[in-house]
């Protein structure tokens, strides 16, 4: 056999076989449900977010929850052709062979640790490929923005909202 047979085989090989997985859905997680990837979403929060959600659960869960409606306010203010890119990326990031192609482990987000989930980020923060970087810092900077957008965060800023506008 020759080297070449040999790993064009090996590739359609692997190519089928992840084709078969992401076609098979045994789990009982169906994210894929979700319209608006709140799901998605509240599993990232708390990897971009680490130290300044609050640390007692129901306040947290209030943050988080905030934070999620904020995103979906956020994406419905954006043009057309973001909203796509967005749409296509959570697409990719809910659907096993997406998965594979984006974090090399076909993992549900959701199943992973909050290490496994920083270190994900952290690889596409210094991605060699500037689509992960892009696709890094457009989440980075939706739930980021998303999440100081509410005046109860500004403090951990240190920023103050302006009082000239009381007095007038």
């Amino acid at each position: 056999m020759k080297r070449r047979t040999f790993l064009t085989s090996a590739f359609a090989g692997t190519a089928a076989l992840a084709l078969g997985v992401n076609w098979y859905s045994s789990d009982s997680i169906q994210v894929g449900e979700d319209v608006n990837y709140r799901v998605l979403f509240s599993v990232l929060i708390p990897a971009f977010l680490d130290g300044a959600l609050p640390d007692i659960a129901s306040q947290r869960k209030i943050a988080i929850d905030t934070t999620l409606d904020s995103i979906q306010a956020s994406i419905s203010v954006l043009p057309e052709e973001q909203q796509a890119e967005l749409k296509e990326l959570l697409t990719l990031l809910e659907s096993r062979l997406g998965l594979l192609f984006l974090t090399g482990s076909m993992t549900h987000l959701v199943l992973r640790s909050p290490i496994e989930l920083v270190d994900m980020l952290e690889e596409w923060r210094f991605h060699y490929l500037d689509m992960v970087q892009t696709a890094y810092l457009g989440l980075r900077e939706l739930i980021l923005a998303s999440y100081y957008s509410s005046p109860a965060h500004w403090g951990k800023l240190g920023y103050a909202k302006p009082t000239f506008l009381l007095n007038a």
